[in-house]
């Protein structure tokens, strides 16, 4: 099962992690673990491109793990508010029809 973890603080969302697999096909055909990770890493680069923010990005192991976390001013920035609050929503819609494989807390 894929978990994901908003970091949040004062109503505002400064980060997320993300671990686990979801396991609800074969590798390379799994489609719950290919729509999170699109709109994850999606979400990522856009905060750095979009939203000109520098977030601390740890990747792990054999995959399964990514932690984005905004640091200093990044944190402040609506631009990148509104990319983690649109995240936040993309991976609830993926968890309403299948929440066997992905849960989210915030």
């Amino acid at each position: 099962m894929i978990t994901v973890n908003f970091l949040s603080s004062d109503e505002r969302i400064h980060g997320f992690e993300l671990s686990g697999h979801a396991e609800s096909g074969p590798y390379g055909h799994d489609l719950v673990c290919a729509a999170v990770s699109a709109v994850s890493f999606g979400a990522a680069n856009a905060l750095m491109e979009v939203a000109d923010c520098e977030p601390e990005v740890t990747q792990g192991g054999e995959g399964g793990y990514l932690k984005v976390v905004l640091t200093g001013e990044d944190r402040e920035k609506e631009k990148a508010q509104t990319l983690l609050e649109g995240l936040l929503i993309s991976l609830r819609t993926i968890e309403h029809d299948y929440s066997q494989y992905i849960t989210i807390t915030k």
